[in-house]
């Protein structure tokens, strides 16, 4: 008999033929590309934000308390939690360089222990966007201290225990999504041990699909 069980739950990547790629419109962080591609029979128009990608990290502290970040976002009009991030906008900069400085000018820390927790996309039908989400630990004050400017001279920093940023998320009184996928992983890998973390040098084989 054929085995009829289903493959395991994954993303599969699809080499379509992109017949046009252009910038329609070129912004301060980044752009608008305009791409025509084949599928089937038809030729489809996409536009969609042309994004350098990212990197998050979720420190956590030896009593098991998450470092929150709350800014302001002007285009949500709010001020939300957030995890350390920044964009991968220095050419050629290691992803898990450019976590460990993010945690250090955001927040002024360094850590010990670096292990990829996620890799996500924000949101594939507009953007060509991935972050990776590190998780950080062994956490300790940076031997420098950072000056911050715009939305970050008014950043607040905040620890909060695990548990209690995963019930924030599951009553909605959190709704950043980096914060909250990286909150709901973070609890489902410390349930399973750790074991499914990935190595900091982990391979990251969607961001070199989307900056192709």
């Amino acid at each position: 008999m054929p085995d009829t069980t289903p493959a395991p739950l994954a993303d599969e990547h699809v080499a379509l033929t992109v017949t046009s790629s252009t910038r329609e419109f070129a912004g301060r962080v980044w752009d608008i590309r305009r791409e025509t591609f084949g599928m089937g029979d038809a030729d489809v128009v996409r536009d969609f934000v042309d994004h350098t990608g990212a990197v998050a990290v979720l420190a956590l502290d030896d009593a098991g308390r998450v470092l929150a970040i709350q800014q302001y976002r002007h285009p949500v009009r709010s001020r939300d939690w957030e995890l350390p991030a920044g964009l991968l906008d220095i050419a050629g900069e290691d992803p898990l360089v450019a976590a460990q400085r993010e945690l250090a000018e955001e927040a002024d820390l360094v850590a010990s222990e670096w292990t990829v927790l996620s890799d996500i996309m924000t949101s594939p039908g507009g953007s060509n966007e991935v972050i990776r989400v590190y998780l950080a630990r062994g956490v300790s004050a940076s031997d420098e201290t950072f000056e911050r400017t715009e939305e970050e001279a008014e950043i607040v920093l905040r620890w909060v225990p695990l548990e209690e940023a995963v019930q924030a998320v599951l009553e909605r009184r959190v709704q950043n999504s980096i914060l909250c996928v990286a909150v709901l992983a973070a609890h489902a890998a410390q349930q399973r041990g750790w074991a499914t973390l990935g190595a900091a040098d982990a391979t990251w084989p969607q961001r070199d699909t989307v900056r192709v």
